[in-house]
């Protein structure tokens, strides 16, 4: 894919070691979808494309049941969406997702993940301008020209369409990502979404070799053991 985006998005977990993390991370997404809407998926898209990505990840039914459960309960946890800004090893601009019940520990988290690793957190805005915020829509089958007509029908702003033996990614707005699912879902009935998601794509990648590379990769394994921590998106450009 041209603009490589699933190189420059962190994964949440990496080896199969992770996979409890993955699960706490989930459950508290799911929780907080559920709860900032219904706990019915069929009522809340938000929610419903939540549990879909999860059960792709291979998350365990039980984690997603436990999450719903608990959100239909009376109060509960409550999070809030934290975002932080900065620079990373050799000068690659970063942006850390988070949810957290405790904003002082995210922070303190996440600024020591900077600072350890001689990156620098910036104030809000200071990156988020080098990135586009899309929805991103990946699968086989399809043809291109099929694709364009059915997202025009459908009204919703398409920011790229690439093709690559056979797959097809598509770009759009990220406030048309309910809309733009649903007439990909409509144009080919069997289609199978491998990435359906909402991320920031960095407009030009950072080249990082040596020192700079392992600094960033060091960066990024501190950021994964942040319990607060969802999801990292960056410029990076990693070496082979």
């Amino acid at each position: 894919m041209g603009r490589s985006f699933e190189n420059r998005k962190h994964s949440i977990a990496k080896t199969a070691a992770q996979k409890s993390k993955l699960y706490s991370k989930y459950g508290k997404m799911l929780y907080v979808a559920a709860k900032n809407g219904v706990p019915d998926p069929e009522s809340n898209p938000t929610l419903k494309s939540l549990m879909e990505k999860a059960k792709r990840e291979q998350v365990p039914a039980h984690v997603i049941d436990k999450a719903l459960e608990k959100a239909k309960g009376a109060g509960g946890e409550d999070y809030s969406e934290a975002r932080y800004e900065g620079f990373g090893p050799g000068g690659c601009s970063v942006i850390v997702d988070c949810l957290t019940d405790n904003p002082n520990r995210t922070i303190t988290d996440v600024r020591n993940c900077f600072n350890k690793s001689g990156a620098k957190l910036g104030n809000t805005g200071s990156v988020s301008h080098l990135f586009d915020h899309l929805a991103v829509f990946s699968f086989k089958g399809g043809e291109q020209d099929q694709v364009l007509e059915a997202m025009l029908e459908a009204d919703v702003d398409v920011d790229d369409v690439e093709e690559e033996d056979g797959q097809l990614t598509v770009f759009t707005t990220a406030t048309d990502f309910f809309k733009a699912k649903q007439a990909l879902q409509d144009a080919i009935p069997d289609v199978e979404l491998e990435v359906q998601e909402i991320t920031f794509i960095a407009q030009a990648s950072t080249p990082l070799t040596g020192d700079d590379a392992k600094a960033f990769e060091k960066f990024l394994d501190m950021l994964d053991d942040c319990e607060d921590v969802q999801n990292v998106y960056h410029s990076a450009q990693l070496p082979e």
